[in-house]
């Protein structure tokens, strides 16, 4: 089958790449490369069955030939990325998915829109459930991608609603894995790329907020399963092991060695205090939940890192 992927040379959409490639389907990869990187997908573009266009989705998309589904992952993700670029971050939310979901209504194709656990903005509700409507600040720092997230799953449903449109949305917690930019801003790479020059791990706060982080290729297993079921309302998939974030930059510092200190900075404006998912509809509609144990996939990510800060790929 053939799927087209916005966002594909990104840290997820370039796995959803790997997976759907080594399970013998084509790959139309779209990304205008604003957050990407073609190190990610490189290894791909001798493949007859991938192809990548350099392309911003908040322009038209034109594609010829049949299409199985459209994956939408185009977004800046990490709020570094977001708070440098918030007009792109909204209108790739608005203009993106509107094209994005033009396109797969022009083939007939299924849609999965990748939202996020960011719609739930500092919650009031502990785990979050898919019914809760969050707790956002719309004109904060945050609330370009917040609000992008929430919109896009609004003009979703509106295409599944009035077009009958087969539609999917997944709604992302914390993620890890290969392939993260260790200057995106987020706790991980963020906390190993310090940790690797044996700088102060900046820790915001008293750092007793909490996260869950799920290892990539468990996500990439529910975005699949997802895809291929009959659920058309917002599914969280994530990890519900919880750990405050004091706690991860300890089990770092760990992992990669050193002494680093933790330096605790002041708390950003709107960060939440908490997160954590509620994946009661992901285990018993699609049979999901992690496989992979956190210090495992913690391994494996800093060994990727190091290996990127030894070679220069990655400053």
């Amino acid at each position: 089958m053939r799927y087209i992927i916005t966002g594909a040379a990104g840290f997820i959409g370039s796995h959803l790449t790997d997976r759907l490639i080594s399970e013998g389907h084509e790959v139309l990869g779209i990304d205008n490369l604003l957050t990407g990187r073609m190190e990610n997908i490189a290894h791909h573009l001798s493949n007859p069955r991938f192809r990548l266009i350099q392309h911003d989705v908040t322009k038209p998309i034109e594609v010829d030939g049949e299409v199985f589904a459209v994956l939408h992952f185009a977004s800046p993700a990490s709020p570094i990325d977001y708070q440098k670029l918030p007009i792109q971050t909204l209108k790739v939310g608005s203009l993106g998915t509107h094209n994005a979901l033009g396109l797969a209504k022009a083939k007939r194709a299924r849609f999965l829109l990748a939202s996020t656990s960011e719609v739930y903005g500092d919650p009031l509700e502990h785990p979050q459930r898919e019914e809760y409507w969050g707790n956002v600040n719309p004109i904060g720092p945050r609330g370009v991608y917040d609000e992008a997230k929430r919109f896009a799953e609004a003009m979703t449903m509106a295409y599944h609603r009035v077009h009958g449109l087969d539609t999917k949305i997944v709604r992302i917690f914390n993620t890890y894995g290969e392939r993260m930019r260790l200057e995106d801003g987020r706790a991980i790479p963020t906390f190993v790329g310090q940790a690797l020059r044996g700088e102060a791990i900046s820790v915001f706060g008293d750092g007793n907020q909490t996260r869950s982080f799920c290892y990539v290729s468990d996500l990439v297993d529910g975005l699949l399963r997802l895809l291929h079921s009959s659920e058309h309302g917002p599914i969280n998939i994530g990890n519900p092991q919880e750990r405050t974030i004091l706690e991860l930059a300890e089990m770092v510092r760990a992992a990669v060695g050193g002494s680093s200190r933790v330096d605790h900075q002041p708390l950003p404006q709107d960060d939440p205090r908490v997160r954590r998912p509620d994946i009661t509809k992901a285990r018993t509609l699609l049979g999901w939940e992690p496989k992979v144990v956190f210090e495992d996939g913690l391994r494996r990510t800093v060994a990727w890192f190091r290996a990127q800060v030894r070679t220069g790929v990655q400053s």
